[in-house]
Formats: structure tokens, sequence, C-alpha cells
């Protein structure tokens, strides 16, 4: 795994290939299988949190193929500046 910054925004390449997108300021991530994917989903992401709606549920993570365990377990290994 390797990570590049840029501009507040840090890109974490992973062993699977994916590449997640951390907004540093903000602790916000996303991921996708390139830059430009985990850019434009930690995007979403940004403006899913600063709506401030709803919790995310597990409903949620399913339909994204993910489970509460992983997102917990990736944000807790996110290196924090």
């Amino acid at each position: 795994m390797r990570s590049q910054n840029h501009g507040g925004i840090q890109f974490i390449h992973e062993d699977d290939g994916r590449i997640t997108a951390v907004d540093e300021e903000m602790g916000v991530t996303s991921f996708g299988e390139t830059k430009t994917e985990a850019l434009r989903m930690l995007a979403e992401a940004l403006v899913l949190y600063e709506r401030d709606d709803d919790p995310v549920i597990d409903m949620d993570l399913e339909e994204f193929g993910l489970k509460l365990n992983d997102v917990v377990r990736k944000s807790a290994e996110i290196p924090r500046g």
C-alpha cells in the first residue's frame, strides 16, 4: 500500500488495486478503481456528509457491498496527519 497527498486529499493505493480517497479536513473516505472514480465517489460522500440528513444504516452499506465492521476497521487504519 502506498499513499499520495494532493491538496488535502490523500490517495491510498490499496493492496487489492482499489484507490481510497480521504478528505483529511472532513475525515470522509471513499474508494474506486481509479483516482477519478475515487474522487467522484468522495465528492458524493462529502455532499451526503454535509447534508447530514439520515445516518447511514446497515441497509445502505449492503447496497454498496459493505459491512459495518469492514468500514469501521478500514476507518481505524487510515493514518491521521
